[in-house]
């Protein structure tokens, strides 16, 4: 007889592909150039930290594929460090990872009326009715109608099948997909897009340029430049790997609902990882080869991929960007609430929350109370407004970084024990432990002559905070955390 709180195993090859490729690509990918990418680290700064932050990924993602067949059960990364390392550091590992998963999924959703309100020009259909400010910006009912709509809904088609929600995801992460090598495409072959426009290659400081009032003509007084300079470009996004990568690591959250044989796991992984990486080097490249003007527009707060597609192919490029970002958006809501779902559903099941949480739908075999938390807790992105883009973003990051930590140092243990591990996966673990360190130093720790790589003071807040309900948590679970394994 089945378990009423197993989970079914009806999810294929590409089905897991697009989960965690649509996890990768959120509204980051397209946003970011303008809001972070171009002005941080420029075209080559970003380029080189994307590339170097795929390959970190995939040194990691062979720890990943090493333990999914040790332990195939859902939890993925908590449920490695809890048979490596135990009760303790697993709950730290499990609850980092809620907050580098459930996150990404209200970041998403207040992504969703900047969308619509770079799309719709003037009309502003969405500022109606009530309205607040929060740091600065504006919230009008009607965005919030609009992404608590869209929550609701997908976290609906979680609950009420995997496999459905998987067959969206596919098609989604595939429209992504296409709209974003059209795009690429448009850059390569148009004469609009100059090599020229790119300067300066490495970012600049754009907050002395705002303060100066600095045009396009005079930011080169403001460019990163020198051995510091082009160091700090590279790193202030090369810092942010885990955030800009987190989701081909919610293969293992699913791992009791593959169909299919745990060899590909590795396969699937690193096609995630490097379709993600391109998308993030191509759009912020276009957006910049395609606009003379990039650096006034970055400073004048505009969307510069979304001028840049218009620039290069009118109105459709002004559709195509509409439907690739709604794509990302989708896609990463939809991943971010079967990882973190099928997260508290294993740490439920194992004693580290309550059983409420472990609870499987009879009829369709997802876990739906879970889910029903993720989606209530994702409501708050859209009261919370766009403002908190950047702190989730941090917040996600050491989350991440925490779970490869812990993913890898249990490769080295679980290869140990087992006596299976190659010279090869033992280096490439090691490796992995390194980098997840160094990601934890370069968020959290200041470092004198970089600018512009470590938290800024909100996220500093919002971690401290994420930390106190942390240990309010395990105190009130005390004598579970300290009994005997």
């Amino acid at each position: 007889m089945d378990n009423p709180n197993q989970l079914k195993r009806r999810l294929n090859p590409m089905h897991v592909w697009a989960i965690a490729f649509g996890c990768v690509i959120g509204w980051g990918s397209f946003i970011n150039p303008g809001k972070k990418f171009l002005p941080n680290s420029g075209v080559a700064g970003t380029a080189i930290a994307m590339i170097l932050g795929a390959l970190v990924m995939i040194i990691i993602a062979f720890s990943y594929a090493y333990m999914v067949p040790k332990y195939p059960k859902a939890g993925g990364e908590f449920t490695f460090t809890k048979n490596c390392f135990g009760k303790n550091l697993a709950f730290v590992c499990g609850w980092f990872l809620v907050v580098a998963y459930l996150t990404n999924v209200p970041m998403n959703s207040t992504a969703i009326g900047l969308i619509v309100d770079g799309l719709d020009g003037p009309a502003d259909i969405l500022k109606w009715g009530f309205h607040y400010s929060v740091a600065g910006f504006d919230i009008y009912l009607g965005e919030m109608l609009l992404a608590m709509a869209i929550l609701l809904l997908f976290g609906y088609l979680n609950i009420i099948g995997v496999r459905k929600a998987a067959i969206v995801q596919t098609v989604l992460s595939s429209l992504l997909v296409v709209c974003v090598f059209t795009l690429c495409m448009a850059g390569i072959f148009s004469a609009k897009a100059k090599g020229v426009n790119m300067e300066p290659i490495w970012g600049f400081d754009k907050s002395a340029a705002i303060a100066a009032g600095a045009t396009t003509a005079e930011i080169g007084a403001y460019a990163h430049s020198g051995t510091a300079g082009v160091l700090s470009a590279i790193l202030a996004t090369f810092a942010i790997a885990p955030w800009a990568y987190v989701g081909f690591d919610a293969i293992p959250q699913a791992a009791e609902e593959f169909n299919f044989s745990f060899k590909k796991v590795s396969f699937i992984m690193i096609i995630a990882i490097v379709f993600g990486c391109f998308v993030y080097t191509s759009n912020n490249t276009v957006a910049a080869a395609a606009l003379e003007n990039w650096p006034d527009r970055v400073m004048a707060g505009e969307w510069v991929l979304l001028v840049a597609a218009e620039e290069l192919l009118g109105t459709f490029g002004k559709v195509l960007i509409g439907v690739g970002v709604s794509c990302a958006v989708l896609s990463g809501i939809m991943g971010f609430y079967l990882a973190s779902s099928r997260l508290m559903y294993s740490m439920s099941r194992d004693g580290y929350l309550p059983k409420w949480f472990g609870e499987v739908d009879k009829k369709y075999g997802t876990p739906r109370n879970a889910m029903i938390f993720c989606i209530l807790v994702s409501l708050s992105g859209p009261i919370l407004g766009r403002e908190a883009l950047g702190w989730f973003v941090d917040m996600s990051a050491i989350g991440a970084s925490i779970g490869y930590f812990f993913t890898c140092a249990s490769t080295l243990i679980t290869a140990r024990k087992y006596g299976d591990g190659t010279p090869f996966l033992k280096g490439m673990a090691i490796t992995g432990v390194v980098f997840s360190v160094a990601f934890m130093i370069l968020q959290l720790v200041p470092i004198p002559g970089l600018s512009g790589v470590h938290f800024g003071t909100e996220s500093y807040i919002m971690l401290l905070v994420w930390v106190a309900l942390g240990l309010v948590f395990w105190l009130k679970e005390h004598k579970f955390f300290t009994s005997a394994d």
